[in-house]
């Protein structure tokens, strides 16, 4: 790691990897440990005793994520956030495990992780074998992101402009890492494909046919990609839902979006290009509270709690 983080670097991510906006998904699974800290499949999975009843209610996903095989966009994604944190390291952007924000976003996770695969949420079960991966980098842009696979991204700026509390930060981590649980952008790239009459991808992987040349372009494809309004809709659900288990006041999912609105008033943060604010998405959180209240009521609240930067 990064011995000499400078949070004022302002890290900007090389285009060609195509990480630029909040909601980043790619592919293709290395088997590697990453030098960074990872959190794993060994942060135990093992469920609280909650009835699968409670919580917020989601359907079933559409079978055209199945066109698009999961094990290739999770092996995409792990190799462009392991050359994302090597160009990041090269320009002192990388904060080091010691960093106490990157204490903070690890520990918020390591309350979220044993919650993930609460039956209700009817996550992908392929999370039980994800190895979390949870960095930091510096940039003034508000931005955060979780790939397929679990690796996650959060930058300097969503945490120091917007003075997020651990709750907040847990709003935004539960968010992003349902649209990888609830597998988005696996769905939206098989949509993509049906369009593109490439129904028979499986065969053609790392062939010279035309489902070779997509999934060759996933990385860049899928990047740029913003999410449906009701992938939107159902990231805010799982993660009121996740963090209100993990001990997090899921009433912060209110408070996050009303300093996203003070933030959009000047320049936009990058944030909102894919995360749209507005009082129906408020009044939709909160219309969401009264499912999850009574499992934070009775969830084991974290023992610590973290500054805010600065």
């Amino acid at each position: 790691m990064n011995a000499h983080f400078d949070p004022q670097a302002d890290f900007q991510p090389d285009p060609a990897l195509g990480l630029h906006a909040w909601g980043c998904n790619c592919a293709l699974h290395s088997r590697r440990r990453f030098h960074a800290t990872l959190l794993g499949a060994g942060a135990a999975l093992a469920l609280p005793g909650i009835a699968a009843a409670e919580g917020v209610v989601v359907d079933d996903r559409s079978g055209l994520a199945q066109l698009v095989p999961a094990d290739q966009i999770e092996a995409a994604a792990a190799q462009q956030y392991r050359q994302m944190l090597q160009q990041a390291s090269s320009q002192r952007a990388l904060a080091p495990d010691g960093h106490p924000q990157v204490v903070r976003l690890r520990a918020i996770a390591q309350h979220l992780i044993p919650h993930v695969l609460a039956p209700n949420l009817k996550s992908t079960p392929r999370a039980r074998d994800w190895r979390w991966e949870v960095n930091l980098f510096a940039s003034k842009q508000i931005n955060a992101f979780c790939m397929p696979g679990g690796k996650i991204a959060f930058f300097y700026g969503i945490l120091d402009q917007l003075k997020l509390n651990d709750d907040e930060v847990a709003m935004i981590m539960g968010h992003e890492m349902a649209h990888a649980l609830r597998e988005h952008a696996r769905e939206r790239m098989g949509k993509t494909a049906a369009t593109n009459g490439l129904i028979e991808l499986g065969s053609a992987l790392f062939g010279l046919g035309s489902g070779g040349r997509y999934l060759a372009n996933i990385g860049g494809q899928l990047l740029t990609l913003r999410f449906s309004r009701e992938d939107e809709s159902e990231a805010d659900k799982v993660g009121l839902d996740v963090a209100a288990r993990s001990g997090y006041d899921p009433q912060a999912g209110v408070t996050l979006w009303q300093k996203m609105g003070q933030a959009s008033k000047g320049s936009p943060p990058q944030w909102l290009s894919t995360h749209p604010p507005g009082t129906s998405r408020i009044q939709q959180i909160q219309s969401t509270l009264p499912a999850v209240q009574p499992l934070y009521a009775r969830a084991e609240k974290p023992r610590r709690r973290f500054d805010t930067p600065g």
